[in-house]
Protein backbone atom coordinates (compact mmCIF):
# COMPACT_ATOMS: atom_id res chain seq x y z
CA UNK A 1 0.00 0.00 0.00
CA UNK A 2 1.37 3.01 -1.12
CA UNK A 3 2.37 5.87 1.87
CA UNK A 4 0.33 9.00 1.97
CA UNK A 5 2.20 12.16 0.32
CA UNK A 6 2.79 14.96 3.03
CA UNK A 7 0.63 17.83 3.10
CA UNK A 8 1.20 21.10 3.94
CA UNK A 9 -1.06 23.38 6.12
CA UNK A 10 -0.63 27.22 6.00
CA UNK A 11 -0.33 29.01 9.43
CA UNK A 12 0.03 32.65 9.75
CA UNK A 13 2.82 33.48 6.69
CA UNK A 14 4.45 29.92 7.25
CA UNK A 15 4.00 26.69 5.33
CA UNK A 16 4.08 23.40 7.83
CA UNK A 17 4.32 20.25 6.48
CA UNK A 18 2.46 17.43 7.83
CA UNK A 19 3.86 13.81 7.38
CA UNK A 20 0.94 10.48 7.63
CA UNK A 21 -1.63 13.33 6.86
CA UNK A 22 -4.67 10.66 7.04
CA UNK A 23 -3.24 9.18 10.02
CA UNK A 24 -6.25 8.79 12.38
CA UNK A 25 -5.90 10.71 16.09
CA UNK A 26 -9.62 10.24 17.17
CA UNK A 27 -11.92 7.43 16.09
CA UNK A 28 -15.37 8.24 14.95
CA UNK A 29 -18.38 8.49 17.55
CA UNK A 30 -22.29 8.53 17.05
CA UNK A 31 -21.80 12.90 17.54
CA UNK A 32 -18.37 13.06 15.15
CA UNK A 33 -16.76 11.55 12.25
CA UNK A 34 -13.37 10.52 12.65
CA UNK A 35 -10.22 12.73 13.11
CA UNK A 36 -7.12 12.86 11.34
CA UNK A 37 -3.37 14.45 11.74
CA UNK A 38 -4.02 16.70 8.73
CA UNK A 39 -7.83 17.71 10.74
CA UNK A 40 -6.23 18.45 14.14
CA UNK A 41 -3.13 20.60 12.21
CA UNK A 42 -5.69 22.65 10.33
CA UNK A 43 -8.20 23.06 13.29
CA UNK A 44 -4.87 24.51 15.09
CA UNK A 45 -4.27 26.96 11.81
CA UNK A 46 -8.01 27.99 11.97
CA UNK A 47 -7.99 28.88 15.28
CA UNK A 48 -4.53 30.17 15.07
CA UNK A 49 -4.89 34.03 16.66
CA UNK A 50 -7.06 32.89 19.71
CA UNK A 51 -4.60 30.38 20.40
CA UNK A 52 -1.83 32.63 20.28
CA UNK A 53 -3.48 34.58 22.73
CA UNK A 54 -3.74 31.77 25.13
CA UNK A 55 -0.05 30.80 24.34
CA UNK A 56 2.29 33.50 22.99
CA UNK A 57 5.30 34.28 24.93
CA UNK A 58 4.65 31.40 27.64
CA UNK A 59 6.61 28.66 28.31
CA UNK A 60 4.53 25.61 27.13
CA UNK A 61 4.80 22.17 27.98
CA UNK A 62 3.03 19.94 24.51
CA UNK A 63 0.72 16.76 25.32
CA UNK A 64 1.58 14.56 22.83
CA UNK A 65 0.08 11.29 21.23
CA UNK A 66 1.83 10.37 18.39
CA UNK A 67 0.09 7.46 17.27
CA UNK A 68 -3.47 9.23 17.87
CA UNK A 69 -5.86 8.72 21.17
CA UNK A 70 -8.13 5.83 21.80
CA UNK A 71 -10.12 4.59 25.10
CA UNK A 72 -8.31 2.83 26.90
CA UNK A 73 -4.59 4.71 26.46
CA UNK A 74 -2.93 6.45 29.07
CA UNK A 75 -0.63 9.46 29.90
CA UNK A 76 2.95 8.57 31.36
CA UNK A 77 3.23 9.39 34.42
CA UNK A 78 6.77 10.90 34.53
CA UNK A 79 10.03 10.00 31.60
CA UNK A 80 10.66 6.64 33.18
CA UNK A 81 6.82 5.70 32.67
CA UNK A 82 7.03 3.36 29.38
CA UNK A 83 4.03 2.42 29.67
CA UNK A 84 2.05 5.44 28.27
CA UNK A 85 0.65 5.97 25.79
CA UNK A 86 1.13 10.06 25.51
CA UNK A 87 3.47 12.41 27.24
CA UNK A 88 4.49 15.10 28.13
CA UNK A 89 6.92 17.40 26.42
CA UNK A 90 8.68 19.60 28.73
CA UNK A 91 11.65 20.38 26.84
CA UNK A 92 11.78 21.34 23.13
CA UNK A 93 11.57 18.68 20.64
CA UNK A 94 14.84 17.62 18.66
CA UNK A 95 14.88 18.48 15.06
CA UNK A 96 12.34 21.90 15.84
CA UNK A 97 12.30 24.44 13.04
CA UNK A 98 14.39 27.41 13.15
CA UNK A 99 11.21 29.55 13.82
CA UNK A 100 10.55 28.07 16.67
CA UNK A 101 11.13 30.04 19.64
CA UNK A 102 11.83 28.60 23.57
CA UNK A 103 12.66 29.85 26.68
CA UNK A 104 14.44 28.66 29.81
CA UNK A 105 12.91 27.60 32.83
CA UNK A 106 13.33 26.34 36.22
CA UNK A 107 11.33 23.27 38.05
CA UNK A 108 10.28 23.30 41.53
CA UNK A 109 13.47 20.61 41.75
CA UNK A 110 15.92 23.57 41.20
CA UNK A 111 16.71 22.09 37.59
CA UNK A 112 16.49 23.63 34.61
CA UNK A 113 15.28 23.72 30.89
CA UNK A 114 14.29 25.19 27.36
CA UNK A 115 11.03 25.19 26.89
CA UNK A 116 8.24 25.73 23.51
CA UNK A 117 7.71 29.33 23.53
CA UNK A 118 4.88 30.20 20.78
CA UNK A 119 5.29 33.07 18.92
CA UNK A 120 3.42 32.52 16.12
CA UNK A 121 0.64 30.80 14.25
CA UNK A 122 3.22 28.22 12.68
CA UNK A 123 4.51 26.66 15.89
CA UNK A 124 1.22 25.02 17.12
CA UNK A 125 0.25 23.59 14.01
CA UNK A 126 4.26 22.15 13.91
CA UNK A 127 2.80 20.55 17.12
CA UNK A 128 0.28 18.90 15.80
CA UNK A 129 2.63 17.24 13.24
CA UNK A 130 4.28 16.19 16.43
CA UNK A 131 1.39 14.40 17.56
CA UNK A 132 1.01 17.45 20.10
CA UNK A 133 -3.19 17.68 21.13
CA UNK A 134 -3.05 19.86 24.22
CA UNK A 135 -0.68 23.01 25.00
CA UNK A 136 -0.19 23.42 28.89
CA UNK A 137 1.10 26.96 28.95
CA UNK A 138 2.66 28.38 32.28
CA UNK A 139 0.82 31.69 33.88
CA UNK A 140 3.88 33.56 32.99
CA UNK A 141 5.77 34.81 29.96
CA UNK A 142 9.19 34.92 29.04
CA UNK A 143 9.89 38.42 29.91
CA UNK A 144 9.65 37.35 32.97
CA UNK A 145 9.26 33.60 33.85
CA UNK A 146 9.09 33.89 37.83
CA UNK A 147 6.19 36.32 38.24
CA UNK A 148 2.95 34.90 36.97
CA UNK A 149 0.70 37.31 34.95
CA UNK A 150 -2.46 35.05 35.20
CA UNK A 151 -4.22 33.45 37.71
CA UNK A 152 -6.06 30.27 37.39
CA UNK A 153 -9.18 28.86 38.93
CA UNK A 154 -9.94 25.01 38.17
CA UNK A 155 -13.36 24.01 39.10
CA UNK A 156 -12.99 20.32 39.13
CA UNK A 157 -16.07 18.17 39.61
CA UNK A 158 -15.58 15.02 41.88
CA UNK A 159 -17.48 11.75 41.78
CA UNK A 160 -20.78 12.41 42.40
CA UNK A 161 -20.80 15.95 40.54
CA UNK A 162 -21.03 16.57 37.24
CA UNK A 163 -20.87 19.40 34.78
CA UNK A 164 -23.88 21.45 35.81
CA UNK A 165 -22.78 21.60 39.45
CA UNK A 166 -18.95 22.70 38.09
CA UNK A 167 -21.42 25.49 36.04
CA UNK A 168 -23.43 26.48 39.20
CA UNK A 169 -19.97 27.09 41.22
CA UNK A 170 -18.62 29.13 38.20
CA UNK A 171 -21.50 31.76 38.84
CA UNK A 172 -20.73 32.04 42.39
CA UNK A 173 -16.99 32.84 41.30
CA UNK A 174 -18.01 35.01 38.84
CA UNK A 175 -19.77 36.88 41.32
CA UNK A 176 -17.09 37.23 43.93
CA UNK A 177 -14.98 38.30 41.45
CA UNK A 178 -16.89 41.37 40.64
CA UNK A 179 -17.61 42.30 43.96
CA UNK A 180 -13.75 41.76 44.87
CA UNK A 181 -12.86 44.63 41.15
CA UNK A 182 -11.62 41.31 38.98
CA UNK A 183 -13.02 40.07 36.20
CA UNK A 184 -12.84 36.55 34.99
CA UNK A 185 -12.83 34.95 31.94
CA UNK A 186 -14.27 31.09 31.69
CA UNK A 187 -14.14 28.19 29.39
CA UNK A 188 -14.94 24.78 29.93
CA UNK A 189 -11.79 22.47 30.76
CA UNK A 190 -12.85 19.82 27.77
CA UNK A 191 -14.04 17.31 29.79
CA UNK A 192 -16.48 18.21 32.84
CA UNK A 193 -14.64 21.11 34.73
CA UNK A 194 -14.69 24.89 34.23
CA UNK A 195 -11.81 26.92 33.85
CA UNK A 196 -11.63 30.68 35.35
CA UNK A 197 -8.87 32.75 34.33
CA UNK A 198 -7.94 36.45 35.82
CA UNK A 199 -5.17 38.78 33.88
CA UNK A 200 -3.18 40.03 36.96
CA UNK A 201 -0.25 42.04 36.68
CA UNK A 202 3.54 40.25 37.18
CA UNK A 203 4.47 41.73 40.56
CA UNK A 204 3.76 38.89 43.00
CA UNK A 205 5.66 34.82 43.19
CA UNK A 206 3.90 31.57 42.49
CA UNK A 207 3.55 31.46 46.33
CA UNK A 208 1.76 34.65 46.56
CA UNK A 209 -0.50 33.62 43.63
CA UNK A 210 -0.56 29.86 45.26
CA UNK A 211 -2.25 31.64 48.17
CA UNK A 212 -4.72 33.99 45.99
CA UNK A 213 -5.99 30.82 44.91
CA UNK A 214 -6.16 29.06 48.52
CA UNK A 215 -8.20 32.58 49.73
CA UNK A 216 -10.50 32.28 47.09
CA UNK A 217 -11.86 28.76 46.89
CA UNK A 218 -12.17 29.44 50.68
CA UNK A 219 -14.52 32.12 50.09
CA UNK A 220 -16.50 29.99 47.36
CA UNK A 221 -16.82 26.93 50.15
CA UNK A 222 -18.24 29.71 52.80
CA UNK A 223 -20.83 30.56 49.99
CA UNK A 224 -21.25 27.34 48.93
CA UNK A 225 -21.51 23.91 50.59
CA UNK A 226 -20.95 21.95 47.41
CA UNK A 227 -17.34 23.29 47.15
CA UNK A 228 -14.19 21.96 48.74
CA UNK A 229 -10.37 23.11 49.00
CA UNK A 230 -9.62 19.78 50.76
CA UNK A 231 -6.45 17.94 49.01
CA UNK A 232 -7.04 15.12 49.74
CA UNK A 233 -9.67 12.74 47.73
CA UNK A 234 -10.82 10.95 50.68
CA UNK A 235 -12.06 14.33 52.48
CA UNK A 236 -13.89 16.10 49.43
CA UNK A 237 -17.04 14.29 49.03
CA UNK A 238 -19.21 15.13 46.45
CA UNK A 239 -18.64 18.71 46.05
CA UNK A 240 -16.61 21.10 43.34
CA UNK A 241 -12.89 20.97 44.06
CA UNK A 242 -11.07 24.35 43.15
CA UNK A 243 -7.65 23.20 42.41
CA UNK A 244 -5.62 25.70 43.88
CA UNK A 245 -1.94 23.80 43.20
CA UNK A 246 -2.84 24.53 39.46
CA UNK A 247 -1.52 27.85 40.58
CA UNK A 248 2.05 26.40 41.16
CA UNK A 249 5.60 26.54 39.42
CA UNK A 250 5.27 24.17 36.55
CA UNK A 251 1.47 23.37 36.79
CA UNK A 252 -0.21 23.65 34.17
CA UNK A 253 -3.89 23.11 32.77
CA UNK A 254 -4.92 22.62 28.82
CA UNK A 255 -5.15 25.88 26.86
CA UNK A 256 -8.33 27.54 25.42
CA UNK A 257 -8.92 26.03 22.19
CA UNK A 258 -6.27 22.74 23.16
CA UNK A 259 -8.08 19.78 22.17
CA UNK A 260 -8.22 16.74 24.58
CA UNK A 261 -7.88 13.47 24.88
CA UNK A 262 -11.79 12.42 24.81
CA UNK A 263 -14.14 10.86 22.24
CA UNK A 264 -15.14 13.31 19.82
CA UNK A 265 -12.13 15.72 19.89
CA UNK A 266 -13.01 18.25 22.26
CA UNK A 267 -12.62 21.45 22.87
CA UNK A 268 -11.19 23.68 26.03
CA UNK A 269 -13.35 26.32 24.69
CA UNK A 270 -13.68 30.01 26.14
CA UNK A 271 -17.80 30.93 25.81
CA UNK A 272 -19.47 34.02 27.44
CA UNK A 273 -20.62 33.82 30.80
CA UNK A 274 -23.88 33.50 29.37
CA UNK A 275 -23.31 30.97 26.80
CA UNK A 276 -21.44 28.91 29.65
CA UNK A 277 -24.93 29.21 31.65
CA UNK A 278 -26.63 27.84 28.63
CA UNK A 279 -24.44 25.40 28.08
CA UNK A 280 -25.84 21.69 29.06
CA UNK A 281 -23.24 19.53 27.31
CA UNK A 282 -19.81 20.59 26.75
CA UNK A 283 -19.13 17.81 24.34
CA UNK A 284 -20.93 20.01 21.76
CA UNK A 285 -17.89 22.22 21.77
CA UNK A 286 -15.47 20.36 19.36
CA UNK A 287 -13.07 20.35 16.53
CA UNK A 288 -15.78 20.19 14.00
CA UNK A 289 -18.09 23.28 16.11
CA UNK A 290 -15.65 25.34 17.85
CA UNK A 291 -14.79 27.02 14.00
CA UNK A 292 -18.12 27.68 13.71
CA UNK A 293 -18.06 29.51 17.10
CA UNK A 294 -15.63 31.59 16.27
CA UNK A 295 -17.21 33.39 13.27
CA UNK A 296 -18.74 35.47 16.14
CA UNK A 297 -15.33 36.30 17.66
CA UNK A 298 -13.23 34.78 20.57
CA UNK A 299 -14.85 35.34 23.53
CA UNK A 300 -11.44 35.99 25.69
CA UNK A 301 -10.56 39.24 23.16
CA UNK A 302 -10.61 41.43 25.77
CA UNK A 303 -8.59 39.22 28.34
CA UNK A 304 -5.06 41.48 27.97
CA UNK A 305 -7.34 44.41 28.19
CA UNK A 306 -6.86 45.43 32.50
CA UNK A 307 -4.24 43.17 34.27
CA UNK A 308 -5.79 43.20 38.06
CA UNK A 309 -4.09 43.61 41.72
CA UNK A 310 -4.05 40.44 43.18
CA UNK A 311 -4.46 42.03 46.47
CA UNK A 312 -7.76 41.28 47.49
CA UNK A 313 -7.61 37.87 46.70
CA UNK A 314 -4.64 38.06 48.83
CA UNK A 315 -6.55 39.20 51.91
CA UNK A 316 -8.75 36.82 51.99
CA UNK A 317 -5.89 33.95 52.39
CA UNK A 318 -4.89 36.34 55.09
CA UNK A 319 -8.06 36.53 56.65
CA UNK A 320 -10.10 32.67 56.51
CA UNK A 321 -8.91 30.13 58.51
CA UNK A 322 -7.08 27.01 57.85
CA UNK A 323 -3.46 28.28 56.89
CA UNK A 324 -1.14 26.07 54.78
CA UNK A 325 -2.19 23.07 52.55
CA UNK A 326 -0.66 20.19 50.72
CA UNK A 327 1.96 20.89 47.88
CA UNK A 328 1.83 17.96 44.84
CA UNK A 329 4.07 15.10 45.87
CA UNK A 330 6.50 16.06 43.66
CA UNK A 331 7.55 18.83 44.93
CA UNK A 332 10.24 18.93 48.16
CA UNK A 333 8.46 19.38 51.35
CA UNK A 334 7.80 23.52 51.72
CA UNK A 335 7.53 26.09 54.52
CA UNK A 336 4.34 25.55 56.56
CA UNK A 337 3.03 22.64 54.87
CA UNK A 338 1.15 20.18 56.94
CA UNK A 339 2.52 16.77 56.94
CA UNK A 340 1.82 14.57 53.54
CA UNK A 341 -0.31 11.96 55.15
CA UNK A 342 -3.85 10.69 54.01
CA UNK A 343 -6.36 11.09 56.93
CA UNK A 344 -7.32 8.08 57.20
CA UNK A 345 -3.33 6.78 57.51
CA UNK A 346 -2.79 9.18 60.61
CA UNK A 347 -5.56 6.63 62.86
CA UNK A 348 -2.68 3.73 63.17
CA UNK A 349 0.62 6.00 63.26
CA UNK A 350 1.39 9.47 64.43
CA UNK A 351 3.83 11.67 62.60
CA UNK A 352 6.22 14.39 63.21
CA UNK A 353 6.18 18.37 61.55
CA UNK A 354 7.81 16.62 58.49
CA UNK A 355 5.13 14.06 57.97
CA UNK A 356 7.85 11.19 58.91
CA UNK A 357 5.81 8.21 60.86
CA UNK A 358 6.76 7.61 64.08
CA UNK A 359 5.58 3.88 65.05
CA UNK A 360 3.07 3.81 68.39
CA UNK A 361 5.34 1.93 70.61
Amino acid sequence: MAKTPAAHVQAGEREVRISSPDRVIYEATDRTPEVTKLMVAEFFATVGDPLMRALRDRPTALERWPDGWREGMKLATGPTDKEGDGFYQKRTPKGAPDYLEDVEITFPSGRKAREVCPTEPAIPVWCAQMGTLTFHPWPVRRADVDHPDELRIDLDPQPGTDFGDAKRVAAIARETLEELGLRGFAKTSGNRGVHIYVRIRPEWTYQELRHAAIGFGRELERRDGGVTTAWWKEERGERIFVDFNQNNRDRTIASAYSLRPKPGAPVSTPLTWDELADLDDPRELNLFTVPDLLADGDRWAEIDDEAYDLGPLLELWEKLPGGELNFPPDYPKMPGEPPRVQPSKKVASHWDEDGNRIDDK
